[in-house]
């Protein structure tokens, strides 16, 4: 699996987020995207994504153009931001609802990726109730859940405690082992060297490689 972007811009209003991106991403690896707070690297996933469209420029996946052969990326799991999960419902919960919108997965599936996120699927604690971390843990796993070939991670190891970090890195390691093509952006500098094949600095609205990471 390819994931493109060829001489994409990012515009809001007037305003140029981002211009020029030329990227090249494919199965089995894991990128890494670095910048400060509002340099634009949620707003390129949600480009990459389809949750947004680019004002110029082409972003296909296998060949195909987001916005013309299909809507949204197929396969892909994603955490940008908060998740707008039931605040009553408990984690296995919240899952089973969002795991009926594409009705791929069933109840072990569900159990496996919780489980895998550190948490326990028999915990009767409503979402309302869970810690930060807790919160962060079960949105990794509504992403990770249905085995998504695309996976795209805005700040995973965000609210975690060390035990977390390790986890969830891990994780994201098993992800790409599996195949899956892997983006992550990430203010913690160990998440990037740790995890990354290749790092892109996302900064005044360009996106461009850093090439001792190549």
């Amino acid at each position: 699996m390819k994931l493109t972007a060829t001489d994409a811009e990012i515009k809001i209003g007037k305003a140029i987020i981002l211009k020029n991106v030329n990227l090249s991403m494919e199965s089995g690896k894991i990128y890494g995207f670095v910048g400060h707070n509002g340099s634009g690297k949620t707003m390129l996933f949600r480009a990459l994504s389809g949750l947004i469209k680019i004002h110029s420029g082409e972003i296909r996946l296998d060949g195909k153009v987001l916005h013309k052969d299909m809507k949204v990326l197929p396969d892909l799991g994603i955490i940008i931001e908060n998740a707008g999960l039931y605040p009553e419902l408990t984690g296995f919960e919240n899952l089973k609802q969002l795991a009926k919108l594409n009705k791929k997965i069933g109840e072990s599936e569900i159990r496996e990726a919780i489980t895998r996120v550190g948490l326990n699927p028999d915990d009767k604690k409503p979402f309302r109730k869970y810690s930060l971390g807790m919160k962060q843990r079960i949105v990794i796993a509504q992403a990770i859940m249905e085995k998504p070939q695309i996976l795209m991670l805005d700040e995973p190891t965000n609210a975690l405690d060390e035990d977390g970090v390790t986890d969830i890195r891990q994780l994201i390691k098993e992800e790409k082992q599996r195949g899956a093509l892997v983006l992550i952006a990430s203010h913690n500098k160990e998440d990037i060297t740790e995890l990354a094949d290749k790092v892109y600095t996302v900064k005044n609205a360009t996106v461009e490689e850093r090439q001792e990471q190549a």
